[in-house]
């Protein structure tokens, strides 16, 4: 009698599993999906005294458009979250291994109300189709997928400008649920991936990587004293200086040595050597204000404040140095000569009172064409000493 027993459970146990290794996953999806077992609106461990711990990865596709006017960045991003909901569990309906579900579908299931907190705008893909994936594993390990574009603000300090380092970051955060139910935790194998090469090998237009990313998990207290979980992951970006040194740093120096032109150019040539200086002194305060225009408008001064500054300082002196000796000049001239004196009134003082004024005019030249280029180079080492050494 016991051995037909067991003979008939046996028997009953092979007949199940084979019913159950030839439920369609349409069949599977209908009875895991039921509206009277399965609610959506509910997180997996809701009723349990542990919070779903959500696994997160981030995939950067590319980062573009990091606007110091705007402080913010754009990137196109996939948000991976993995996480193990048990009412999910089809092990014992089934041995196929995992659910694809169409993207249609997936509004049936729960899923984390993770959002970025330095967002100004997203957007979701929606060519062909909404770009959104989730499969289901047969232990209830749940792996979803969308495609972002974001714009995240970015506070950078520009005091160093251009030779500036900036910290961005992207913080994430789930909206409605508490740390008690849901725990946002950083994938431990990948947590950021920039395209598909290691991220301190990755250049950007205006900025490149100088450290690996770091992630970190957080919490935040909002008004009600309520804790969220949250994720951070920080881009360490220093600028490209190869763009400011062939558009601005160079043409910049250019003007200042062709303003000192001037100082070889004979004290009595007006026409040309005003005509030097005022170009000079034009061109780089037009330089100035192009990259005003470019640039937020902070209330402390930027690195390349000080050099467009000084810069034109230098141009305006050198203009400056010839409005001088064009008075000792006019000077000169309007002394008269000594044919045009009576006999008794040509000596020797008038004489050396005429060649002094001509005399010392052409000192300033003289010392101007040692005095501004030392200074400027002194200027320089300054400069690059403090800015380049931070």
């Amino acid at each position: 009698m016991w051995n037909e027993h067991l003979y008939l459970g046996i028997i009953f146990v092979v007949i199940h599993l084979t019913a159950s290794q030839q439920m369609r996953r349409k069949d599977i999806l209908d009875r895991l999906l039921n509206s009277t077992e399965y609610d959506p609106r509910i997180a997996p461990d809701f009723e349990k005294d542990y919070a779903t711990e959500v696994d997160v990865q981030l995939f950067v596709i590319n980062i573009n458009s990091i606007n110091e006017m705007s402080m913010d960045y754009k990137l196109n991003v996939f948000l991976r979250q993995i996480w193990i909901d048990p009412r999910l569990d089809f092990s014992h309906l089934s041995n196929i291994d995992s659910l694809e579900l169409d993207q249609r579908r997936i509004q049936d299931v729960w899923v984390p109300d993770t959002y970025f907190q330095n967002e100004k705008s997203a957007t979701f893909h929606t060519v062909t189709v909404p770009n959104k994936l989730l499969h289901i594993k047969n232990n209830g390990l749940v792996t979803y997928s969308v495609r972002l574009s974001l714009t995240l603000s970015c506070m950078m300090d520009l005091r160093f400008y251009p030779m500036d380092d900036q910290t961005c970051s992207i913080l994430m955060e789930s909206f409605g649920y508490s740390i008690e139910n849901v725990h946002l935790m950083w994938n431990p194998d990948n947590d950021v991936i920039i395209g598909a090469a290691k991220d301190d090998e990755q250049t950007l237009p205006k900025f490149y990587f100088y450290k690996p990313i770091e992630t970190l998990a957080c919490s935040t207290v909002n008004s009600f004293n309520v804790t969220f979980s949250c994720l951070e992951a920080k881009l360490f970006l220093r600028r490209n200086l190869g763009y400011y040194m062939s558009q601005v740093f160079i043409p910049s120096m250019l003007i200042v040595m062709l303003s000192w032109l001037s100082f070889w150019i004979h004290v009595e040539v007006v026409p040309a050597r005003v005509s030097l200086g005022v170009i000079c002194v034009l061109t780089m305060t037009t330089q100035s204000s192009g990259l005003r225009n470019s640039l937020p408008r902070v209330s402390y001064i930027k690195a390349i404040d000080i050099w467009m500054a000084i810069g034109l300082l230098f141009v305006f002196a050198a203009l400056l140095e010839y409005a001088y000796i064009n008075v000792q000049t006019r000077k000169h001239h309007k002394q008269p000569k000594n044919d045009e004196l009576p006999e008794k009134s040509v000596d020797t003082e008038h004489k050396k009172k005429r060649v002094d004024l001509m005399k010392k005019a052409r000192f300033v030249d003289k010392v101007s064409r040692i005095a501004f280029p030392v200074a400027y180079v002194i200027f320089n080492i300054v400069f690059w000493s403090v800015y380049l050494s931070k």
